[in-house]
């Protein structure tokens, strides 16, 4: 099997580039012609992707923006994917039992263990007269927290982690909006008003480690909607302490239930955002599961329905 390390030296803020000399060290160590590829942009990182033998082992390092991004070539190569997590977010690597790991750890890992199969998601809407497909890793979110994705890409360059999208989560506060939300999951109608947002979750968290689905499952065939009601500005404020603690499904106007098939129409434009990376608006939206979809590498310590 071919063996690709793509480092992202964009992710974290740019603090990934510091890797690519010990990365460099250590493959010519422990994994002599290896190849590192750094690439600058995100094209050129697909097409050295496409150019790949199919079924090759892709070692990223970088977080759930960089996989997201590369993710629609990863699956077309049916390639597997390891990881050495170095973004902001990491909700990815921590479903696969990495977040703590040292990266040379994480990457001898990656280089190594053995594979298993873990499902994603796949998003279809509807914008500019295009329709587009984007499938995901973690989460694909819709309406406040894809506000929050925006601000956070957007946020200073020296905050990372959870202060950042606190941060941002601050300041979305005081613009914020609710959208007048229709939803049915696999066929049955389960909202139909306003909505402070409407999110998928494949992982238990997003935003950088919130617990927002603790019982999600990466390898149970479904994903799970996340889904806050009408709130305004103060209750918002109060059910985002419940969010970072766990505690906000207790809450009346939150409610979260599993699924195969999710339809979404809003009344206006809402917010999107995949594995945080912000998709712009859209007025139509259809999310399914894709069981199965990805081979990846987990953690050394987990097992198959470890998230």
């Amino acid at each position: 099997m071919t063996t690709l390390v793509l480092l992202n030296p964009h992710a974290g803020g740019g603090r990934a580039a510091h890797l690519q000399s010990p990365i460099q060290s250590w493959l010519a160590h422990h994994a002599p012609g290896t190849e590192l590829a750094a690439p600058e942009t995100i094209l050129q990182a697909r097409a050295r992707l496409q150019h790949l033998p199919q079924s090759s082992r892709v070692v990223v390092v970088g977080g759930d923006g960089t996989l997201n991004q590369v993710l629609s070539a990863m699956l077309a190569g049916e390639h597997t994917l390891g990881l050495v997590p170095s973004g902001s977010g990491n909700d990815t690597a921590r479903a696969l039992g990495l977040h703590r790991a040292p990266w040379a750890d994480a990457l001898a890992h990656a280089m190594r263990g053995p594979a298993h199969p873990m499902d994603l998601g796949q998003a279809v809407f509807h914008q500019d007269g295009s329709t587009l497909t984007v499938p995901f890793l973690s989460s694909f979110t819709t309406g406040f927290d894809s506000a929050v994705g925006l601000r956070a890409l957007n946020g200073p360059r020296w905050l990372r982690g959870l202060p950042r999208y606190l941060l941002a989560t601050l300041r979305e506060l005081s613009a914020l909006r609710t959208w007048e939300l229709q939803l049915q999951l696999d066929g049955t109608p389960v909202h139909d008003g306003a909505a402070l947002f409407a999110s998928t979750l494949n992982t238990r968290s997003f935003g950088s480690g919130m617990p927002a689905v603790p019982h999600a499952r990466i390898d149970d065939g479904q994903l799970n909607l996340l889904l806050a009601g009408r709130f305004g500005r103060v209750a918002t404020a109060l059910m985002l302490p419940r969010l970072l603690a766990g505690w906000h499904l207790g809450h009346p106007r939150v409610h979260t239930q599993a699924f195969s098939r999710m339809t979404l129409h809003s009344r206006t434009p809402v917010p999107l955002a995949a594995d945080g990376e912000y998709l712009g608006t859209t007025r139509q939206l259809e999310l399914q599961v894709l069981a199965s979809a990805l081979s990846v590498v987990r953690g050394p310590v987990s097992s198959p329905g470890h998230t």
